[in-house]
């Protein structure tokens, strides 16, 4: 199978970077699956999965917003946060998920219950990736 260069990038590290087969995220559109040969967009990246076959083998981890470029022979993701299921700590994530639904019964303002919301899909991603069913 073709491949492609893969970045994914986040203001700390570089989280992966090599050749892949393919790679699967949420955009704010809809999941978008990249192969080699990719026409040429930029897309903006969602809080979920992102999945990435390289070697014919399937890594699956959690990026939160972003954006990502991608070219016929190379994929860009730059995204605010890259975690493997390992490397999430669940009593945080369930915390977390609980302070957000905390703050969304209360009246917030519109940018407060933005936020809320935001961290809600963080939390409820990192649990889902790390108990999938």
């Amino acid at each position: 199978m073709p491949t492609f260069f893969l970045e994914v990038l986040t203001p700390e590290r570089k989280f992966f970077s090599g050749e892949a087969e393919e790679v699967i995220f949420r955009s704010v559109d809809g999941e978008i699956g990249i192969l080699a040969m990719h026409a040429p967009t930029v897309v903006a990246v969602d809080v979920g999965p992102l999945k990435i076959k390289a070697d014919g083998k399937w890594s699956e981890a959690l990026v939160t917003e972003g954006f990502a470029e991608i070219m016929p022979d190379k994929v860009i993701i730059l995204t605010d946060t890259a975690e493997y299921p390992e490397e999430i700590d669940i009593n945080r994530a369930k915390a977390a998920k609980d302070r957000a639904e905390e703050r969304l019964q209360k009246q917030l303002s519109q940018l407060e219950y933005a936020r809320s919301k935001t961290a809600l899909a963080r939390a409820m991603a990192r649990l889902k990736i790390t108990n999938p069913k």
